[in-house]
């Protein structure tokens, strides 16, 4: 997929960004190459476009799908390996998918990880950075303030967790 410049995308590790420019240069490669110019806050990243025009970037969720991860969000959490290095390569597997399900499964079910005893460190930094990546994805998703999102994404999973509590 070709973006342009202005253009709202999504990298799987920074999240989202904006397209600055399109440019031909020679980093850390010996041949020139084409890279995207992402601002993501102050942050500039330059993102390889591979020889067929694919890249890691994606485009921003479309706002009439955002109701299936207002379920999603809420649904019951998938329970998580109990041994933290393998739940730790678990998660950055799934989360290499770069994928808006994914951050919300992530988010869920690292969130419900806490709900009876307090997470580890790695483990709470995994989840700030997720969720603040979900948070801002949903905020250009939906068109609506950071602030709101906050708020919608944290009820959302609140909601999850009385529904879960309820249930158990």
């Amino acid at each position: 997929m070709e973006f342009r410049s202005g253009d709202n995308v999504v990298h799987p590790s920074y999240g989202v960004g904006n397209i600055v420019r399109l440019e031909e240069r020679q980093l850390a490669e010996a041949q020139m190459r084409l890279y995207y110019v992402l601002a993501i806050g102050t942050t500039t990243v330059w993102v390889p476009v591979h020889s067929d025009g694919s890249t890691i970037l994606r485009t921003v969720t479309a706002k009439q799908d955002i109701d299936q991860y207002r379920a999603l969000l809420k649904s019951r959490p998938t329970p998580l390996e109990r041994d933290h290095n393998k739940r730790r390569l678990e998660i950055n597997e799934r989360l290499k998918q770069g994928s808006f399900r994914v951050m919300c499964e992530v988010v869920r079910d690292l969130a419900a990880c806490g709900w009876y005893k307090q997470i580890g460190e790695v483990d709470a930094g995994l989840l700030q950075k997720v969720r603040g990546n979900l948070r801002r994805e949903w905020a250009a998703a939906a068109g609506v303030s950071m602030p709101e999102a906050i708020q919608e994404v944290d009820a959302l999973l609140l909601a999850g967790r009385e529904a879960y509590k309820t249930a158990a």
